[in-house]
């Protein structure tokens, strides 16, 4: 393996995890409504766990209104089944056609603890990162010791993971700072 291959490996693996951080954020509740906080909801769909996403089209009506279009009429039973097994808090209302789903107000106790939820998440990403850090610069320092390319060639390969690495994590950290505002704002 070369040293460019090793580099493109490394930075293709931090952006799925930065990319994995972004989906993960999107799922946390905030005062208006996403698609994003139940397109990964699973529901039982004749046995089989499927997201919500798969079997139904999500759109947003109002601010604080989801409304689910379940393409097959018979699972709007399993539907609302997984919505109240799930722990978002969430009530769905059903008229037999679409499930509309009314996010309640956030108390500042719950927004409180959705930063620290996404403080959480970040920061398993950083360590994501960092793991993926600490792999790369293992295989630049075998190919090292096993004569595969010269010491100023892995330590200038090993800058450039810690650049990829300090660019991932910045990144990761303007997600979770855009997360806060906008789980913040009443």
């Amino acid at each position: 393996m070369a040293i460019d291959d090793v580099l493109l490996d490394s930075d293709d693996r931090m952006d799925k995890s930065v990319e994995a951080l972004r989906r993960e954020l999107s799922s946390i509740r905030t005062g208006r409504a996403s698609p994003g906080l139940i397109e990964s909801l699973k529901v039982s769909y004749y046995g089989t766990p499927t997201p919500l996403s798969q079997m139904a089209s999500i759109s947003v009506p109002e601010a604080r209104v989801l409304m689910v279009q379940v393409w097959d009429r018979s699972a709007i039973g399993d539907v609302e089944k997984a919505f109240l097994a799930s722990d978002l808090g969430l009530t769905p209302n059903s008229d037999g056609e679409v499930i509309r789903i009314t996010l309640p107000v956030l108390t500042e106790e719950r927004r409180r603890d959705l930063v620290k939820l996404v403080a959480r998440k970040t920061e398993e990403g950083h360590v994501a990162v960092r793991n993926i850090r600490r792999d790369a610069n293992d295989g630049l320092k075998r190919m090292e010791k096993d004569g595969e390319i010269g010491q100023d060639d892995s330590h200038r390969a090993q800058d450039d993971v810690q650049k990829a690495t300090d660019r991932h994590i910045s990144e990761m950290d303007g997600l979770k700072k855009d997360k806060e505002a906008e789980v913040l704002e009443v």
